[in-house]
């Protein structure tokens, strides 16, 4: 996939700005806030409808990019080594801290299950998916089992690479590998 996720400007630039912000540089923080902070309030929403929860990741998220800009593994010496990009080092920090927030409001909320609502609309990104391909494609990824349609959500509508994705789902990379060739093995054959 896409290795050079980029937000509102060019990969180099966001690193740039991360290591401008490593050295305790508030303009560069606030440039960096400003680039991507609409992206990733739009991802948040589509894994979570909890304005609240999404707010409290937002805050969380980019306090940890100002303390934690350091230990960004895209900051390298050379162009050759390897690193990911700024954006998807911001969306891994931001997926973990949705997860533990998810975690703390179930705890909290543990509500049994035959109250729950039974869900009336698709998950937007299953919309999105299903719109931006038409409805015979839209029914194939229907068909997909949850993990392959995570995967294939991950990779195309985020735009993540695998690593990123590995990370994101929290399974090994090559178990994203087999997972995302699965699911296009499953749309090829729903398509002939």
């Amino acid at each position: 996939m896409n290795d050079q996720l980029s937000v509102g400007g060019s990969r180099q630039d966001e690193e740039r700005l991360l290591r401008q912000v490593a050295r305790a540089d508030l303009d560069a923080f606030d440039e960096l806030y400003r680039r991507t902070s609409p992206w990733l309030a739009i991802r948040l929403r589509r894994r979570c409808a909890d304005d609240g929860i999404v707010a409290e990741v937002l805050q969380d998220t980019y306090l940890t990019v100002w303390r934690a800009a350091g230990s960004f593994s895209g900051l390298r010496p050379s162009p050759d080594a390897p690193g990911g990009s700024a954006a998807g080092w911001i969306w891994t920090i931001a997926a973990r801290r949705l997860v533990d927030a998810l975690r703390r409001r179930a705890r909290v909320q543990e509500v049994p299950t035959d109250v729950l609502p039974v869900r009336s609309a698709p998950a937007a990104e299953d919309e999105a998916l299903a719109g931006s391909f038409g409805s015979e494609v839209g029914a194939a990824l229907d068909a997909l089992a949850p993990e392959l349609r995570a995967v294939l959500a991950a990779m195309v509508l985020d735009g993540l690479t695998v690593r990123e994705t590995s990370v994101l789902l929290g399974v090994p990379e090559g178990t994203v590998k087999s997972r995302a060739r699965r699911a296009r093995n499953a749309l090829r054959e729903a398509l002939a």
